[in-house]
């Protein structure tokens, strides 16, 4: 006879434990290649190896200047000029390593991913419908956004499952959404964004000061060596070789930070991104976005930078694994699994997990990470409210077309 023994109570128990979801912090789950230090408390991109080789290429030099420059120089002002000259170019290098890290350390403008695709609106009418059928549902690509009185085509993120607003795009290195997004520095090692735009500016900038103080100041140096043992300047060139080198470098470095600030500059006074003006070209077209050069500079520097839409401290829920299905006698992987292609949620038409590729408008990784989305929703519609104060249109535009109709302006898409 085939006895049945009760459960054991201590199992049950443990069973019980086991369902009971286990808490995270929101940065052990994330779903992007984003870097965390200190318990979530500052993010950075996957390539932050290089924010410690930008903080050697400022602190080198500036400590050879200090060493073999400024230390020299002490004895040959008055009122202790000397010593002050030391002392700036130790604090200013300071603050320069300070605004890189807050470039690189800070949430750039992440726009948190939707656990589910937004139900569809529309009805697929390419699709002949019989008698007692229910119509089938797709989500458009496109919508259409009002912008200071112009059309801004908004699409649909395929990772991210939401549409971006207008001036978002997703960065194929971090694989995230990311708003106002300008572009990917490698240097400081994170997206450049709505959050972090203003510091990385400052950077640049003030990167540049720091090389013209620490070009002129070799300079002044050598000067003093030609008339003190009075010969040429070349002569004194030569007894100061860290002079030369210094001279050399920041003679090169000036002309990528000093590039760099100019450029930037241009983009701030006319409302642009580094991403809006390789692809779209204002120059050629009107710029929704540009409020007058007074009104642009306002917008970066004299405005509070929003909060970060992200608590990478909270704590939620570990995702719980698939469970395996049984088919045909023998176990089936329960990472491959459906998702929608694409967004066409009507027809549906299924991608293997293993086989899915990246898509034109999911950035890296495309639909193959559709179904990691973070939890909770995107309201496009709030967020354009609170990025220019215009009146909003839902008109979808249909057949997923990304030309500009009229006044369209197509939204940076990767």
């Amino acid at each position: 006879m085939h006895v049945v023994h009760p459960p054991n109570l201590s199992d049950a128990a443990a069973a019980d434990d086991d369902d009971s979801p286990e808490l995270l912090r929101t940065y052990q789950t994330w779903k992007g290649s984003n870097i965390f230090f200190l318990g979530g408390r500052f993010i950075f991109g996957p390539d932050v190896g290089s924010v410690f080789l930008s903080m050697f290429l400022i602190v080198a030099p500036v400590a050879v200047f200090c060493a073999f420059v400024a230390r020299k120089l002490i004895d040959d002002f008055s009122h202790n000029l000397g010593v002050l000259i030391l002392v700036v170019a130790i604090v200013f290098t300071c603050y320069v390593i300070i605004l890189l890290l807050m470039t690189s350390g800070r949430d750039p403008g992440i726009i948190p991913r939707n656990a589910h695709p937004p139900q569809p609106e529309t009805t697929d009418q390419g699709i002949e419908v019989g008698p007692g059928q229910t119509p089938q549902l797709r989500l458009p690509r496109v919508k259409e956004v009002v912008v200071n009185g112009m059309t801004v085509k908004v699409k649909y993120c395929d990772t991210c499952m939401l549409y971006r607003p207008p001036r978002c795009s997703h960065c194929s290195i971090c694989d995230n959404c990311v708003e106002r997004f300008d572009h990917h520095c490698p240097w400081v090692g994170q997206c450049i964004g709505r959050r972090n735009y203003r510091f990385f500016f400052m950077f640049v900038s003030s990167a540049t000061l720091l090389c013209i103080y620490v070009f002129s100041f070799c300079w002044v140096y050598a000067i003093r060596i030609m008339h003190s043992e009075n010969t040429s300047i070349w002569r004194a060139l030569i007894k100061t070789p860290a002079s030369i080198v210094l001279i050399i470098y920041t003679f090169l470095a000036v002309w990528f930070v000093g590039g760099l600030t100019i450029f930037h500059l241009y983009l701030i006074s006319t409302n642009q991104s580094t991403y809006e003006n390789f692809r779209y070209r204002y120059d050629r077209s009107e710029n929704p976005y540009n409020r007058g050069i007074f009104g642009n500079f306002k917008e970066v520097f004299w405005t509070s930078i929003p909060p970060s839409k992200n608590n990478f401290r909270a704590l939620v829920p570990r995702e719980p694994k698939p469970p395996t299905r049984v088919s045909g006698g023998s176990f089936v992987n329960s990472d491959i699994q459906k998702v929608p292609s694409d967004v066409e949620m009507g027809s549906m038409k299924p991608i293997r997990k293993n086989e899915a590729t990246g898509g034109d408008d999911g950035g890296a990784g495309g639909g193959r990470r559709a179904s990691l989305g973070r939890s909770g929703s995107w309201d496009l519609q709030s967020e354009i409210a609170s990025i220019t104060g215009i009146g909003y249109s839902d008109r979808f535009s249909r057949g997923g077309s990304s030309g500009s109709l009229g006044g369209s302006v197509e939204v940076p898409v990767k």
